[in-house]
């Protein structure tokens, strides 16, 4: 089940469900999830299901993770993207594998500390991760052409939304559950401009440090 047959069937099933983008789909199909995840749950790691990471989190599903992926790239190119919650580094391998740079923060510090020995072990030196409140985001290195949210705030996270270039975009659940939608929120010179997509599912997003 770690094989790539299991990686190709996934993708194949990814584009049944309507994800488009060849680069994510390419990406998808060759990164290693079952390296994400502990051992015990490896034969489940190309299910399209979420599971769980310990510290109350989850790696998202591989749907989640690609359609989230697809929204941040259309439209301008986007070169330096902040992630909010790296938690396996699952999302965060995808997103270095299509960007230039990305900034992750994780609130948890044995999360972050595992997220970096998997990224280094794959070699992605175009990420730099950070252990911090994530409602903070990471001003030193704002502005950013794509914000993406692992976690579902109630409201947009304002002082993440003001982290955002001119024609910036902001990927995230919102809502309380069981309400919960993906909102598509892009920067514009004469303010705000956003999209509610589709009903999703995830852990609530936690303020400060642990």
């Amino acid at each position: 089940m770690t094989s790539q047959p299991a990686r190709e069937r996934l993708t194949e099933r990814l584009r049944r469900m309507g994800i488009s983008h060849p680069e994510v789909l390419e990406v998808m199909g060759r990164m290693p999830r079952h390296s994400f995840v502990d051992e015990a749950l490896a034969s489940r790691a190309y299910d399209d299901s979420a599971l769980p990471i310990g510290w109350g989190q989850t790696i998202s599903q591989p749907y989640i993770v690609a359609r989230m992926t697809e929204i941040l790239l259309a439209g301008p190119r986007r070169d330096r993207v902040l992630e909010i919650g790296t938690g396996s580094g699952f999302q965060t391998a995808v997103l270095a594998s299509l960007v230039r740079r990305v900034y992750s923060v994780e609130r948890v510090a044995d999360l972050k500390e595992q997220a970096e020995r998997r990224l280094r072990a794959l070699k992605l030196r175009n990420v730099r991760l950070r252990h911090g409140d994530g409602a903070q985001g990471w001003p030193e290195y704002a502005p950013f052409d794509g914000i993406l949210v692992t976690a579902a705030p109630p409201r947009v996270p304002r002082l993440l939304a003001d982290q955002l270039g001119c024609g910036g975009c902001m990927v995230t659940p919102i809502g309380t559950a069981p309400e919960q939608f993906l909102l598509r929120l892009v920067r514009t010179r004469s303010g705000w401009r956003h999209e509610m997509l589709e009903p999703v599912s995830f852990v609530p997003f936690l303020e400060g440090t642990c």
